[in-house]
């Protein structure tokens, strides 16, 4: 089970006089978690350092801190708050007093997870696409039964013979929804599951 977040999330600790302020955001793709990081960095504060993770895609960035202290251990605290489509900046403000590696780990890793323990989440529920041709003197009455089944039209075309949709549903109950339809219009519609690889996972909902 993975979950992204409701908004913006934000956490502050200081540790050995060093500031720490995590800010944590729901993304969708790479360019919104680097426009994030962008917009909320603090270009005076002496490190501003990230991750994302946006299902197998991922970055990080340590800012200035020793490789492996900051950036890797935020994109941990991502993996292990058992987050996707996130985004986490951690910004600090050296206090002067060195942390050593093992104290910047914990206390990046640490800022990060907390801020990701205490934002309100919501599961990210996976979703497939459904291709379905549908006769004119079907439409309605398809229409009328997607809700009850969990499903809603993404994109819709319509030709001589009736609609084209791509419909969007539930990965688990993807081919049972696609046999419904079929036999709900007695075979006069057709619909199949479109392969994972011909399109990308759909925005996160809410279940």
């Amino acid at each position: 089970m993975k979950y992204t977040l409701e908004d913006i999330a934000r956490y502050e600790e200081t540790i050995k006089k060093s500031r720490f302020l995590a800010l944590a955001a729901p993304v969708q793709a790479a360019s919104e978690a680097l426009a994030f990081f962008t917009e909320h960095q603090v270009p005076d504060a002496t490190h501003n350092c990230w991750a994302y993770r946006i299902g197998q895609e991922y970055r990080f960035n340590d800012d200035g801190e020793p490789g492996g202290t900051a950036g890797r251990p935020i994109l941990q605290a991502i993996d292990g708050q058992q987050c996707d489509r996130v985004a986490v900046l951690v910004i600090r403000w050296f206090g002067g007093i060195k942390l050593g590696s093992g104290g910047l780990v914990r206390a990046y890793g640490g800022a990060a997870a907390q801020c990701l323990r205490l934002a309100a989440r919501t599961e990210i529920i996976e979703e497939s696409i459904l291709e379905c041709a549908c006769p004119y003197a079907e439409v309605a009455l398809v229409q009328s039964r997607l809700p009850s089944w969990g499903a809603r039209i993404e994109e819709a075309d319509f030709d001589g013979v009736g609609a084209r949709w791509l419909i969007a549903v539930q990965s688990e109950r993807a081919a049972e929804v696609a046999a419904a339809i079929v036999e709900l219009t007695r075979g006069r519609a057709r619909c199949s599951v479109k392969p994972p690889s011909q399109h990308g996972s759909s925005p996160c909902r809410a279940p």
